[in-house]
């Protein structure tokens, strides 16, 4: 009995040995020993193997290169009172007196059944389809029987993400979050100067890249010349809570979020103690304008450390931008845009939080195969004369959707939980009033 410890204590010693020469020393220096490069190359020739495996067995020729953005219905670009002209003037006899024809109907019909066979808000809260198979059964429900060599290759890569890079990718995080804690705890004991500054960072860079080595985070950055710097706002689309572990990866933010209990209380209580991190009570979060205050005194500091923001407010499937939030661009002060785009070929990084909790989805991202994503940093952006704050977030959502090859969207993200707003409802109906009676403003 004493001999099967002293060998499973070995194994653990060399095992744990290895990953922190390997894997965690290297994480916190930013140094790359090639071990995930080798990996991410095995895994892209396995997963190309197994596409054309499917494609074999299904008999097919090629595949349907067809996204999930394009959807299945083919919608026109032009405006309401644009098709409603276009369905006018293909009648067979010319319109006699009046400005409504019975014609209209069929526009609204059409855009009725548009919506509900395929409208743009839902869809943006389900994981992107495929083009093709990972090999993740949460990936394709539908999956059958294709071959023995196909099904072989499904089980190994089964024992490989639950046995071998889930357990090593949770000792990683659990090493990074306990490092955080205490290395935070520690720095906050020291008094105001660049030297806690600089140590404050340190140790947060160091724990973000470890926990993006638990994740197999392959990162990659463009345009670092256009980082945010102190006394900026940071403006991210959201797809993900590891966002801010892909962000801080290669620079380091001032968080704005909602005080919490149990042990995500315990990690912000010690970051905060040594960087200024932006914590509200909840009673706070309801009071928009001290929110607005503290986050303009924040940034009004030239020497604290720029401000991290998802105005989405929500998490969207990496397909699309949503409504900005006008809040974040009332505050002042330069916008620094950052575009996120996640390849899900290797690991769907959405997290749908209606279907899953936080512990759920994050085993699911412990067992995938990996987080590949590109990080475009955008020049600098300023609120324009004459432009309000809609205006201005307008602006700056669509240059992320442009940069990401995502698609910009108008409407609110809050419609993932919420129903549609009465006064999206009037505005179409305000429309349409105008193009039949003609604008009654000057009533």
């Amino acid at each position: 009995m004493e001999e099967n410890w002293d060998v499973a204590f070995t194994f653990f010693k060399i095992w744990f040995s290895a990953m922190v020469g390997l894997i965690m020393l290297p994480a916190m220096f930013g140094v790359s020993l090639g071990i995930t490069e080798v990996y991410m190359k095995v895994l892209v020739k396995t997963l190309e193997w197994a596409t054309l495996r499917l494609q074999r067995g299904r008999g097919e020729q090629q595949i349907l290169k067809q996204s999930l953005s394009s959807g299945i219905i083919q919608r026109g670009d032009g405006s309401m009172e644009q098709e409603i002209g276009d369905l006018r003037r293909s009648r067979p006899k010319p319109q006699v007196g009046g400005d409504f024809t019975l014609s209209d109907v069929f526009y609204f019909n059409r855009k009725g059944i548009e919506s509900i066979v395929e409208d743009q808000v839902t869809q943006r809260f389900t994981s992107e389809e495929l083009v093709s198979w990972n090999l993740l059964t949460r990936t394709n429900n539908n999956f059958h029987y294709i071959s023995l060599r196909l099904t072989i290759m499904w089980g190994m890569g089964v024992v490989i993400r639950y046995c071998l890079l889930a357990p090593l990718r949770i000792t990683l995080a659990t090493i990074g979050l306990t490092w955080l804690v205490i290395g935070t705890s520690l720095v906050g004991l020291l008094p105001s100067s660049r030297a806690k500054d600089w140590l404050s960072e340190l140790v947060h860079l160091m724990c973000y890249r470890i926990c993006a080595r638990g994740l197999s985070a392959t990162i990659h950055y463009h345009n670092k010349e256009n980082r945010p710097t102190k006394g900026g706002l940071c403006v991210a689309n959201h797809t993900s809570p590891i966002d801010i572990v892909i962000l801080a990866n290669d620079g380091c933010y001032a968080m704005v979020g909602q005080v919490h209990g149990g042990l995500m209380g315990v990690i912000q209580r010690s970051m905060v103690r040594s960087c200024p991190h932006i914590w509200f009570e909840r009673s706070e979060m309801k009071d928009r304008h001290l929110v607005t205050q503290r986050l303009k005194d924040h940034v009004a500091d030239k020497t604290k450390l720029p401000i991290l923001i998802f105005p989405e407010g929500t998490c969207i499937n990496n397909t699309s931008v949503m409504m900005f939030k006008k809040g974040s661009f009332e505050i002042g002060g330069t916008i620094f845009p950052v575009a996120i785009k996640y390849d899900p070929q290797f690991g769907d990084a959405f997290w749908n939080s209606a279907k899953y909790n936080m512990v759920s989805y994050l085993l699911r991202m412990m067992t995938s195969w990996a987080i590949v994503c590109n990080v475009w940093y955008l020049p600098p952006m300023s609120q324009e004369e004459g432009e309000d704050a809609v205006q201005f977030a307008n602006r700056v959502k669509s240059a992320i959707a442009h940069q990401g090859g995502l698609v910009d969207l108008s409407w609110d993200g809050g419609l993932k939980r919420a129903k549609v707003k009465g006064t999206y409802k009037e505005q179409q109906q305000k429309m349409y009033s105008n193009m039949v009676v003609g604008d009654d403003s000057s009533d």
